[in-house]
């Protein structure tokens, strides 16, 4: 056996760890906890505990307003009172939450409190855009402010705990959760991972404080990587391609001190990750140093089976002995761990160390000193949806939209004359504010017509038609309606929907077509093998072209969409995922000029769904397709459509236009422990005020192991008046040059390099240089 190929072998079967891996333990900011007090103090406590108070702590119960699978949690009264819950998701308002905790801290034996969760992934009450939207401000600022909010709103809404960040790398557009992640990119996707934890926790990192929660990292790990983008389907890649594309981001929510990690339901090397021995102790604890716990997704624990991982008792050992600490909502620990102890499957000191884990998250939470956080009525009130957090909604959405065409420049538009408000999501407020809402109320959000009303003022006349339903597929319909779709069907013929909004427009000056998906298109469960507008929007924006108007398409969607037609034939799209509670009047403030968008997508738009996967970081082949000679038949390259995306990773117009000059290096010829400046010139040239987002990729040309066409290693948001240029300056650490090779050492090789500035990953300028 060759010695590379031994040791990969051996370091995913948890069997070595190579001293490179070693040196790459993530370091968490340090903490307010005195952590020798905790010790002493959750000690302590456990010489109290009995077994089954032991066994208690690591179930994670269902109960409250909606849950998100198949099993609802029975007697939690009764287990809380015996010390059988350590946490209760889905749970939230301070009369329900204090309802609850003071059940565990007036009637257990022990007191022991609550741990109280919730799935706030895009805002709490204040709804923000979707994590896929807000990715695109290309933000951090805004990332953390985002987070903050829903942090400081939950908090008051008696919630602890917040399942969120997403950070899964997701390249699959047909996989309904890439809604929930930031996207393709392992070095973007890392940065927001940083920003969220603070955001959610507090930049010293002090859990206790009222305002913050802890954050959950999910779902760890490899799930956006599904096969077929089929939510729940196994996940198969090399360690090669897991440690360099797919693991930085969780790495960098460790890093960020991020208190608790939620499991995947994917496999991982043929072992679901929640009963994975390898991912949850050797790289997740020992690898990276990460010192909280884990919880099981939705009854993940109870999968294993139906994975062929044995029945219920083989399957609760193999998840403790994992490194699982807590079971959410499948109760099998409570069922099975002491037969499992009895049985030798599974050793005392496993139980314990889950069990502590557990309530050192509750003493970093504080709430042994308060289990209730100070949570009443009245802050409740003066917390949620307050104006600040308004105004900070809509600008967090209109940093979000991305303008992805604008010929002739047809927006911004003119508030004056008469426009043709067409299609079935121009006045959807359940559907302005996404999947994964959680506790947002749709009837608080502001639609797209409303937005326009608020933003044109009375010089503009709407006339509104609805055009199409968002699906006509009956099937499709009711499996939406079924679990919160919330879908209101128009009973008439498609020609004659169609008809009226072609009436609409023949008087108006221009037409905006409000079409996409609806929220239940996207999220859990909601793959989609067919990724263009569904129904008949298709077929009436064909009809609304015919009228010759200007014809404007605002797209409200949870993934990348494949829009071909769209693209030849529309005037200008703006992309505005599901924008949120502030979403009508930020779509708004873009399409008259009262902002100028800045957004940039951060997962590549095919032109149709065969090109899927699809992302800008892939790996050069031995035959690539430059793209110039037709009629080279024998390169890699489809027949029927280019390889080329409909829109690149970090693609997005301005109402302005930017020019780049030739990036500057510091050196051109740097050693391995030396880091490189790069100086690039980005002038305004247009005729407004805007913000534009500046991106360094990088190549390594020649490598141990074949390195990515391209490698995003630095972005800047800089603001620039018209007319005005700003110099620049990004720095290439040694680290940015590094990666994991076929042995999974972190090492950077000598050799050439290419850098490359720009305004997205395609159009770039480029300079060289060569590492000794």
């Amino acid at each position: 056996m060759k010695k590379t190929f031994r040791t990969a072998l051996l370091l995913s079967l948890g069997l070595l760890l190579s001293p490179a891996l070693q040196a790459q333990t993530a370091v968490a900011p340090p903490s307010s906890v005195n952590t020798q007090k905790m010790n002493q103090f959750v000690a302590d406590l456990m010489q109290k505990m009995t077994l089954e108070e032991k066994i208690g702590q690591l179930n994670l119960v269902s109960v409250g307003f909606d849950v998100t699978g198949p099993v609802v949690s029975k007697d939690v009264d009764a287990n809380i009172r015996k010390g059988n819950v350590g946490a209760v998701l889905n749970t939230y308002t301070p009369v329900a939450a204090r309802k609850l905790q003071e059940l565990a801290v007036k009637e257990s034996r022990l007191k022991i409190p609550l741990i109280l969760g919730y799935d706030v992934i895009h805002g709490h009450r204040t709804i923000l855009p979707i994590p896929l939207g807000m990715a695109a401000s290309w933000d951090m600022p805004a990332m953390e402010r985002g987070a903050r909010i829903a942090a400081e709103e939950a908090a008051a809404d008696g919630i602890n705990w917040v399942y969120s960040p997403m950070v899964d790398i997701a390249r699959d557009p047909r996989w309904g959760r890439i809604a929930e992640g930031a996207g393709e990119d392992p070095y973007l996707g890392a940065q927001i991972a940083r920003a969220m934890v603070r955001g959610y926790q507090g930049p010293d990192n002090d859990m206790s404080k009222p305002a913050n929660v802890m954050a959950c990292l999910k779902h760890f790990a490899l799930y956006g990587a599904a096969e077929a983008g089929r939510d729940y389907n196994t996940t198969d890649m090399s360690l090669v391609r897991m440690y360099n594309e797919y693991l930085p981001p969780y790495k960098a929510a460790i890093e960020a001190g991020v208190g608790s990690v939620m499991t995947s339901f994917n496999d991982i090397n043929g072992i679901p990750a929640t009963g994975n021995k390898w991912l949850m102790t050797d790289l997740l604890r020992t690898q990276w140093g990460f010192n909280g716990f884990v919880a099981t997704d939705y009854t993940a624990i109870n999968e294993m089976t139906a994975h062929g991982m044995g029945n219920d008792a083989q399957v609760s050992a193999l998840a403790l002995n994992a490194g699982t600490d807590q079971d959410m909502v499948g109760e099998i620990f409570l069922k099975n761990l002491a037969l499992n102890l009895k049985a030798g499957t599974v050793k005392q000191e496993q139980i314990d160390l889950a069990c502590r884990r557990v309530l050192e998250a509750k003493y970093k939470l504080g709430l042994f000193q308060d289990p209730y956080r100070g949570v009443t009525e009245k802050r409740a009130k003066a917390t949620m949806m307050k104006k600040e957090f308004i105004a900070d909604a809509r600008s967090i959405s209109r940093k979000s939209l991305v303008l992805l065409k604008n010929d002739k420049n047809t927006l911004p538009l003119k508030k004056t004359g008469t426009i043709a408000l067409i299609g079935p999501l121009a006045n959807r407020q359940r559907d302005m504010i996404g999947s994964w809402s959680g506790a947002g109320d749709w009837k608080q959000a502001v639609s797209l017509e409303q937005g326009i009303k608020n933003v044109a003022g009375n010089g503009v006349k709407i006339v509104y038609a609805q055009g199409a339903n968002i699906t006509d597929d009956q099937q499709m319909i009711e499996r939406l309606n079924a679990h919160g779709g919330e879908l209101n069907i128009d009973k008439r013929t498609p020609e004659a929907m169609i008809q009226e909004a072609v009436q609409a427009a023949q008087n108006a000056d221009v037409i905006v077509a409000a079409v996409g998906e609806s929220q239940g298109m996207t999220g859990e469960a909601a793959s989609r093998a067919d990724i263009t507008l569904p129904g008949q929007q298709l077929e009436l924006l064909k009809a609304l072209k015919k009228t010759g108007k200007p014809l404007v398409l605002v797209l409200m969607n949870g993934r990348p969409m494949a829009l071909s037609w769209e693209n030849q034939n529309a005037d200008a799209i703006l992309e505005t995922w599901f924008s949120g509670t502030q979403g009508g009047n930020a779509i708004a403030d873009v399409l008259f000029g009262d902002y100028n968008p800045s957004g940039k997508i951060t997962a590549t738009f095919p032109q149709v769904v065969g090109q899927v996967p699809l992302y800008y970081n892939h790996k050069s082949t031995g035959r690539p397709f430059n793209g110039t000679d037709k009629l080279d038949k024998y390169k890699s390259r489809y027949l029927d459509v280019s390889n080329e995306p409909l829109y690149p990773f970090g693609y997005g117009l301005s109402y302005t236009t930017f020019s780049y000059g030739k990036p500057e290096l510091s050196k051109t010829t740097i050693k391995q422990n030396e880091s490189l400046e790069v100086r690039v010139t980005v002038r305004n040239t247009g005729n407004v005020d805007g913000e534009e987002t500046a991106q360094l990729y990088i190549r390594d040309m020649v490598g141990s192991i074949s390195r990515p066409v391209k490698e995003l290693k630095g972005f800047q948001k800089v603001a620039l008046k018209k007319g005005e240029s700003k110099t620049l300056t990004f720095r290439l650490t040694p680290d940015d040059l590094k990666f994991y090779n076929n042995e999974l050492r972190f090492v950077s090789e000598p050799g050439d390099f290419q850098v490359f500035v720009g305004t997205n990953s395609r159009d770039v300028h480029e300079a060289a240089f060569k590492m000794e």
